[in-house]
């Protein structure tokens, strides 16, 4: 079966994904900075923010399994910040790991790919914040709104070989989303769904992406908002 690489995979999405490929049969590695307690995926530590770290990630899982089939670019975030008073220390760390980590995570994954017979898959899960407005979170923003540029550029520069595709998710009940919205019930009414995305909703779109099932979908953007969620930033405060 695929060797499958799952940045941020040990926990929240990432962690759904990673599970859902090795439910498939799938041979899983993650990375974070730090291992989690207890976890059951070939770990990796790395600081995807360092272009050297990335390289030296892609090196070893090609080292230890011989290949790479797909990699899934999750590992992302950003804490709140004002774009007014925001540091350009702050926002270069932000665009580092989530816009610029990823691309350099997939060029060194497309140079392992282009040379296997069956060529391979890059997925990139971007948000929602990359395609609406991001007040609070700007340059997660605009890395994300990157992110997606990028995956249509590389799709077509790397294809036949290599596929790249993304994932937006929406809003997703990740074990922090309570702490992080307060009135979770109120806004989960308003999303057409009825409902926040779970883990495992981003992750079953994600090992269809990246199945030969969707053979032709490269450059492609899966939006999974529920049918169209309302910006909890537009819900009235008090």
């Amino acid at each position: 079966m695929s060797v499958v690489l799952v940045t941020g995979g040990t926990r929240g999405i990432g962690l759904a994904i990673a599970d859902a490929f090795a439910a498939g049969g799938h041979t899983v590695a993650v990375c974070a900075r730090r291992p989690v307690e207890g976890g059951v995926h070939a770990f990796f530590a790395a600081d995807l923010r360092e272009p050297e770290a990335c390289a030296a990630l892609i090196d070893e899982v090609v080292a230890k399994f011989g290949r790479l089939d797909v990699l899934v670019n999750n590992a992302g975030g950003s804490p709140a910040a004002d774009a007014a008073t925001m540091s350009p220390r702050f926002s270069d760390k932000i665009v580092k790991l989530n816009l610029m980590a990823p691309f350099w995570l997939s060029q060194q994954a497309n140079a392992v790919m282009q040379k296997q017979d069956d060529g391979g898959v890059i997925v990139n899960i971007a948000s929602v914040s990359g395609i609406r407005a991001s007040p609070g979170t700007s340059a997660y923003g605009a890395a994300k709104a990157g992110l997606l540029s990028l995956t249509k550029t590389l799709a077509v520069e790397w294809a036949p070989k290599v596929r790249v595709a993304a994932v937006t998710p929406g809003l997703i009940a990740t074990e922090y989303a309570k702490d992080h919205y307060p009135d979770f019930d109120a806004i989960a009414a308003t999303v057409p769904a009825g409902r926040f995305g779970t883990p495992e909703d981003v992750a079953n779109a994600t090992v269809f992406l990246a199945s030969p099932a969707a053979a032709y979908a490269s450059g492609t953007n899966l939006v999974l908002d529920g049918g169209g969620e309302w910006p909890a930033f537009l819900r009235p405060k008090g």
